[in-house]
């Protein structure tokens, strides 16, 4: 699958994805497997931004369709000679986790650029990191940056007893500002007055189960923090209702395209021959935004903002849907 060029430069399947090969698999805690990925030429790849994260071709649907899921980057990010991430396995989820836990050395995969909607903010006098689970695995990269540009923070970590991916890096890079927690009672015990003890111009980061990002964002606004110091990112947005069935009438041509239950509005454009760029497929990448003429919408997606969502006037197709019978898109 790699295409090597005769003067030994891996050649990159479009602009936007590279074919990468896995270097190395590892268990790093139960359930959890790390892979590494290298440019198969031992190139260095593109830098990246800390929190970003990488759209893998983790195979194919049981309908054929092509299946892509997002994953946060945990190692350097400057120049680095390969990108890693960590995947816990979930048997009942839609089959990525199931795929990339049966990689081995020397396979390729097809990899996105990296791309983040959750970077650290460079101008924030402390940065608070907050991590349930698999969720650490960009808090992990937030912190390796901060440690080696030498920003002040500290890391608030909540897991099962035993568990805890990347905890000994995290310790080795944290030292006395790494905090862990084991239950629910003891993480909030102490998140309550950690959120009113910051210096003023702290920013607040957190990513893990939706549960625990709702409960935190609200806690921090009811302690003053205003919007734009609290940044989150969800893991997708899992399962959805298979939805009502709508009309999309694309206004530039006049067409109108029937969008049945089940069916996402990006699979049926794309079945008419309607292209859109997209990724994830997941609601969280942002790739596949199209704008939204008339109609209202019902939001599914994790990307955009709720001012965005009030707005109307875009969508993401691959998980959201209308809001009644009829959607205007300006296609």
């Amino acid at each position: 699958m790699t295409l090597v060029s005769d003067a030994g430069t891996a050649v990159r399947r479009s602009d936007a994805t590279l074919a990468l090969t896995v270097a190395e698999v590892a268990t790093v805690a139960t359930g959890v497997r790390h892979v590494r990925f290298v440019d198969p030429t031992g190139a260095p790849l593109p830098s990246f931004t800390p929190g970003s994260h990488v759209v893998l071709s983790c195979g194919a649907h049981d309908d054929g369709r092509p299946r892509r899921n997002s994953y946060s980057l945990t190692g350097p990010e400057l120049e680095p000679q390969s990108y890693s991430i960590s995947v816990r396995l979930d048997e009942t989820g839609r089959g990525g986790s199931r795929w990339i836990h049966a990689l081995e050395v020397g396979d390729v995969v097809e990899v996105s650029r990296p791309r983040s909607a959750f970077a650290p903010i460079l101008t924030a006098r402390h940065h608070m990191l907050v991590a349930g689970g698999i969720g650490v695995t960009p808090i992990l990269s937030h912190a390796r940056a901060a440690a080696q540009w030498g920003r002040s923070f500290e890391v608030h970590y909540t897991f099962r007893e035993g568990d805890g991916p990347h905890l000994g890096e995290l310790r080795e890079l944290c030292g006395d500002r790494l905090h862990t927690y084991h239950t629910p009672e003891e993480f909030w015990a102490a998140l309550g007055p950690a959120l009113l003890d910051q210096p003023l111009g702290t920013h607040l980061y957190v990513c893990g189960p939706s549960g625990l990002i709702d409960e935190l964002t609200r806690r921090a606004r009811g302690a003053g923090w205003p919007d734009a110091r609290i940044h989150y990112e969800h893991f997708g947005v899992g399962d959805l209702e298979p939805g009502t069935p709508f009309t999309a009438h694309l206004r530039r041509t006049g067409v109108d395209i029937a969008v049945n239950s089940g069916v996402s509005l990006l699979e049926a454009l794309e079945a008419r021959g309607v292209p859109v760029p997209n990724l994830c497929r997941q609601g969280v990448c942002g790739e596949c935004r199209i704008p939204v003429a008339d109609g209202a919408i019902e939001h599914r997606d994790l990307y955009l903002t709720d001012a965005e969502k009030h707005a109307g006037d875009c969508m993401m197709p691959c998980v959201s849907r209308a809001g009644g019978e009829r959607l205007e898109l300006d296609l």
